[in-house]
């Protein structure tokens, strides 16, 4: 998997992927969540919860979402990674602090 560095800090919280997901939903191939999940083979539902950002976006969910769109599965991985590295560093800040790097 190729990555994307980022070459600044990120000051704001990252997108969560599925944010980005229901752009291209709404806006680009204008397909109700309905349909999108019912050719992605996932109950709705769970599309809903990528897509509000309840629920992570798996491997499973991306190379769907990947063959419904001709998207790369990669970026959806990447966005989900750095959000959830930047939630737990968020949630951890104290302990983190408190942890003495081995030298």
């Amino acid at each position: 998997m190729a990555d994307l560095p980022v070459n600044r800090p990120i000051a704001r919280t990252p997108t969560h992927p599925g944010e980005l997901m229901r752009e291209i939903l709404d806006e680009h191939i204008q397909l109700p969540v309905a349909q999108a999940a019912g050719r992605m083979k996932i109950r709705s539902q769970t599309l809903i919860a990528v897509l509000k950002g309840v629920e992570p976006v798996t491997a499973d969910i991306a190379l769907r979402f990947s063959r419904l769109t001709g998207a790369a599965p990669e970026l959806y991985l990447q966005m989900q990674a750095q959000y959830d590295l930047w939630t737990a560093r968020e949630q951890l800040r104290d302990t983190l602090a408190q942890i003495e790097p081995a030298t």
